[in-house]
């Protein structure tokens, strides 16, 4: 129900989302008239909800009096019942962000050693490759303790996604020197360094803004603000590119030609560039597998962010990032509630 556009955008990816992915199910949250339209769906479960939280909404509504909302009710599917089996094992939506975590903070909890959950996504990088950056959005204000554990939880994510075991972490700065940035980055800085000479992350140092595209490390902390400008401007780059090749179509006959001429690299360019490709982005930290999309994603953007979730639990990502909590942060050991069993059936989304 979530996103600009709602079921008209979200419905018809969730069908390609099947018919691409044979072997998953899906378990449709929603109000009974929009989920009419999946009724005779394959391997899909639906799950009617009262209420709708609104990408306008504040926290405390969503929180306090929709307590019957479709996002809410889909977060509730990762939660384990008496049997120790839930509904689901990952949950997506491209519903209000605030209310998203909020939420999730509520229902599933934190895991132990975590104080806030990070939004985590993938940018293109110049080594063709793809570079993890947290926080995106979900803390504006950090402390420096807070991006020492998105250090941890993001090099879970990369070695869930990659395979590689050892992901290099560099602090996003205002330069490479130690001594630069605010005291809360200067303060990072030592505790990632520590952390590093520990054996218990791969530090790399500070980085700039340019080095996330140039891939010169494999992830990337920084705070919820600048994370989320930097996500919004990258975002911007493949809508500049389709406007600059269809301007370049209707100059004279002279750049027409060479636009022709140029098309396919342009063409590959704003691919590579399209963000809509990386759509999802995983709120880490928390005791279940939550994705975001983009609330203006199109079809093809939520079906990505489908596959992107639905990947990050075959590849076991929940239990990866906590055991690196508890590895590192020296939280408390046990087994978090809704900690996805690695026996069970194929991973269902929410």
């Amino acid at each position: 129900m979530g996103g600009d556009h709602g079921p008209s955008v979200t419905l018809p990816a969730c069908r390609s989302f099947l018919d691409a992915h044979p072997q998953a199910d899906l378990v449709l949250v929603g109000t009974a008239e929009a989920l009419a339209a999946a009724r005779d769906w394959p391997r899909t479960t639906l799950v009617t909800a009262a209420e709708v939280v609104a990408m306008h909404d504040a926290i405390e509504v969503a929180l306090r009096r929709k307590r019957d909302s479709s996002m809410r009710v889909a977060i509730s599917q990762l939660k384990r019942g008496d049997d120790g089996q839930a509904s689901a094992d990952v949950c997506v939506s491209a519903g209000n962000t605030g209310a998203l975590m909020a939420l999730a903070r509520y229902v599933l909890k934190t895991f132990d050693g975590i104080d806030r959950p990070a939004i985590a996504a993938l940018l293109p990088n110049m080594k063709g490759g793809f570079t993890k950056v947290l926080d995106l959005g979900a803390n504006v204000d950090c402390s420096a303790q807070h991006l020492l554990q998105f250090a941890v939880m993001g090099s879970a994510l990369v070695s869930a996604l990659d395979g590689n075991e050892d992901p290099s972490v560099g602090l996003l700065n205002i330069g490479e020197e130690a001594i630069k940035g605010s005291e809360i980055i200067k303060a990072a800085g030592e505790l990632l360094r520590a952390a590093g000479a520990a054996g218990q992350i791969n530090f790399y140092g500070n980085i700039e803004g340019n080095d996330i595209f140039k891939g010169t490390t494999d992830l990337v902390v920084c705070d919820g603000f600048v994370g989320n400008v930097l996500l919004k401007t990258s975002e911007g780059l493949a809508g500049m590119m389709s406007q600059f090749i269809k301007q370049e179509f209707t100059r004279s006959p002279l750049t027409r030609l060479a636009a022709l001429v140029a098309l396919p690299v342009l063409n590959r360019f704003k691919d590579r560039v399209d963000h809509r490709r990386y759509s999802g982005g995983a709120l880490l930290g928390l005791r279940g597998l939550v994705f975001k999309a983009h609330g203006a994603s199109d079809a093809f953007a939520f079906e990505r962010a489908l596959a992107r979730a639905y990947d990050a639990a075959r590849n076991r990502l929940l239990d990866r990032v906590h055991d690196r909590i508890r590895n590192t942060l020296a939280a408390p050991a046990g087994p978090p509630s809704a900690e996805p069993d690695a026996a069970a059936p194929p991973a269902q989304a929410a």
